[in-house]
């Protein structure tokens, strides 16, 4: 097997391989604990009760961070959906593995066969693996979550919004509609199973991937398992079930967080229906920030600057909170930068299956320490790095932030409303240094006044592009 990068390497060699915190798990065999992913779209970092949501409440996140540990400098590696999702599964920058942006229905390219995805990674030390939800992995058939180390796969291939009645052509008729984009199939394993997803079906997305999840943890109860619950919400175009329209009182935004998080609370209250709570580590996190040209139907970045598609903070930084009573300790905080690649090579040393790592380079590495608030744990990174497709837009190390020059999109002026965006606009930043502790909103620019920062993130931006072209992959194409 070939080894690790050094960024992973170091990573995995610093933790042994069964962690004492995870030794005390007081239920169960913590060498093979229950893992829960539970994944949103388009969520913004404040859009969390604990987390700093206004005008709705969030009950049962609040109660994981009460009962767990909220990490407030988290990161997904790219703001938008599919290459987020490839960096959360592989435990790679997407741009390496030529997995960019948002496939849609006629992309002709999804993930690897010969990548390695955390639901492979556990199924090898005998993890039932269980998907509900949005995949955006690639669709066709050879791509889907059944093929890539899922047992049962139920979901779209892709955002929701890609149908048609997609606002961008909406004024369109039918058949011209039809010519942009085709019907929203339903897939169940690597079949379609509802041909054609209307309006009213989207409002039982939330509810239907929810009944999904209880039923499979109830089915593997006597047996370790993975459960990712890919949410499509609160991606656009918002949709609520009828049970839960109106109960945020903060309109269908509203309602469709407060759905989302009933149901955590219904996934919650599965595994200690069924005593296995103690033995489960949930994880809640997001795939980006949110999309602000949208509004009324977007979330909030909350004191970050900007939102989906951008490199800034509001783009890559999201909520994150992880729960395993008895293990990690409660009512905690971690503010170690940490990011979704990191998950993959932490299990992988939390279960025991390093043997099952890919023999190419991953890009992660194992933040267990910080998970379980070990005394004086840092980030097993040296630095994060946010690409926007193949270039290069930001470098985070410690408590800095620097932006290269680059070109990025804000809004125009006033955001949409009724499920219609508003207009974006291109802007450009120079170089530009962030001291993130002090300045969260990155508006100050200290650049000029600490050259050798400066001059140190740039070199490491430099290596890590060099580091990418030596170890570029390609997705499988079709």
């Amino acid at each position: 097997m070939n080894p690790l990068p050094p960024l992973a390497a170091a990573a995995l060699a610093a933790t042994a391989l069964f962690p004492a915190s995870a030794q005390a798990a007081p239920a169960g065999d913590s060498s093979s604990p229950n893992v829960v992913i539970i994944f949103t779209d388009d969520q913004g970092y404040g859009d969390v009760g604990c987390f700093g949501a206004e005008g709705y409440a969030t009950p049962n996140l609040d109660r994981m961070a009460a009962e767990g540990r909220k990490f407030t400098d988290f990161y997904v590696a790219q703001a938008v959906c599919g290459a987020s999702r490839c960096a959360l599964l592989t435990g790679c920058y997407p741009n390496r593995l030529g997995m960019f942006g948002a496939p849609g229905p006629k992309a002709k390219h999804g993930i690897h066969p010969d990548e390695v995805l955390i639901p492979e990674l556990l199924k090898s030390k005998g993890y039932a693996t269980g998907m509900f939800g949005k995949w955006h992995l690639g669709d066709h058939k050879r791509s889907l979550p059944i093929h890539h180390g899922f047992d049962e796969y139920y979901g779209l291939p892709y955002s929701n919004d890609m149908w048609p009645h997609h606002p961008g052509v909406r004024h369109l008729p039918p058949e011209e509609r039809l010519k942009r984009w085709p019907v929203l199939p339903m897939v169940e394993g690597d079949e379609i199973v509802d041909q054609e997803v209307t309006p009213e079906d989207q409002t039982r997305l939330t509810t239907d991937y929810t009944e999904r999840a209880v039923k499979f943890i109830g089915e593997n109860k006597d047996q370790p398992f993975f459960l990712y619950l890919a949410h499509s919400m609160p991606h656009v175009p918002l949709y609520v079930s009828k049970a839960n329209e109106g109960k945020s009182g903060a309109g269908l935004y509203g309602d469709v967080m407060w759905e989302i998080d009933w149901s955590v609370g219904q996934v919650l209250g599965a595994l200690e229906e069924h005593g296995i709570d103690e033995r489960t580590l949930v994880i809640f996190t997001t795939d980006n920030g949110p999309w602000l040209s949208y509004g009324d139907h977007a979330g909030s970045a909350g004191p970050l600057r900007e939102g989906k598609g951008t490199a800034w903070e509001g783009g890559v930084r999201v909520p994150c909170i992880m729960r395993w009573p008895g293990t990690i300790p409660a009512g905690t905080t971690c503010s170690q930068p940490a990011m979704t690649i990191d998950l993959l090579p932490t299990l992988a040393s939390l279960i025991g299956a390093e043997d099952a790592l890919p023999e190419h380079p991953i890009d992660g590495g194992n933040i267990w320490p910080l998970i379980a608030g070990d005394e004086g744990a840092a980030s097993p990174q040296e630095a994060y790095y946010f690409y926007w497709g193949r270039d290069l837009h930001a470098v985070r190390k410690g408590k800095w932030s620097l932006h290269l020059p680059h070109s990025y999109r804000s809004l125009k002026g006033e955001p949409g409303r009724g499920g219609i965006p508003g207009p974006y606009v291109q802007k450009k930043t120079d170089l530009a240094l962030f001291d993130l502790e002090a300045d969260i909103g990155q508006t100050r620019d200290l650049a000029a006044a600490h050259p050798g920062v400066v001059a140190e993130l740039q070199g490491l931006a430099e290596a890590h592009r060099r580091y990418v072209e030596a170890n570029r992959r390609e997705p499988q194409r079709h």
